[in-house]
This record gives structure tokens, C-alpha cells and sequence, in this order.
């Protein structure tokens, strides 16, 4: 696994139940040159590591769930994200900003 995908799971695996954020944010906070799709790929590729990482609580900047394809079911991304106490409409979470998890302002200075 590269350096860099253990730095963005770390940083998901901080996101508390109930909250989400999204690729953007993950990869301002990690530094990386290549973009969300990094984030994206790397998401994809987590479910082949021995330590869990809640990949359904990484979304896109308007809160679209435009990885549940990756999942295994139809509606198991949202079905997480519901389980936490998170509202998903027409595959949106609801209430995005209120729900928003900011590694900057969550994490602060901590270094991943």
C-alpha cells in the first residue's frame, strides 16, 4: 500500500458515525498533487485491508454518494450512511453542510 493511501485512510478512518465528508476535503488535508480521484481509487481499494475504513462516509463536494456503485448492493452506501443517523434523498445526503466533517477544523494541526 503507497504512503499515501495510509495517510488517506487514516484520515477516514478519524470520521465519526453520523458524519461525512468528502474527496476534496481528504486530499486538501493529506496534500496530495493528484486530486480527488486519488481519494476516490483509494476508497475503492480499502476493502482489501484488514482494518476497517467507513468508505461510505466519503462523498462528493455536493454530498452525491458518486461512489455507491463500488459498494456491494444497490443501496448499501446509503443503508450505512442511514444506520448513523444520516438522511439520503434521490442518492444526496440531506443537510450536507450540517453533517460535514472538515479534517482542518476537526483535526487541527495533527499530522497524517
Amino acid at each position: 500500500m503507497s504512503d499515501l493511501y495510509s495517510r488517506i485512510y487514516d484520515v477516514v478512518r478519524l470520521i465519526p458515525a453520523g458524519r461525512a465528508t468528502s474527496y476534496g476535503a481528504i486530499v486538501r488535508f493529506v496534500g496530495s498533487p493528484r486530486g480527488s480521484r486519488m481519494v476516490g481509487w483509494a476508497m475503492n481499494q480499502c476493502h482489501a485491508h484488514k482494518e476497517y475504513t467507513p468508505a461510505h462516509r466519503v462523498v462528493n463536494r455536493l454530498g452525491m454518494l458518486s461512489g455507491k456503485h463500488h459498494f456491494p448492493g444497490e443501496n448499501v452506501m446509503q443503508e450505512l450512511l442511514e444506520s448513523e443517523g444520516i438522511v439520503v434523498i434521490d442518492d444526496q445526503i440531506q443537510n450536507f453542510d450540517r453533517v460535514f466533517w472538515d479534517p482542518f477544523k476537526e483535526l487541527g494541526g495533527i499530522t497524517i
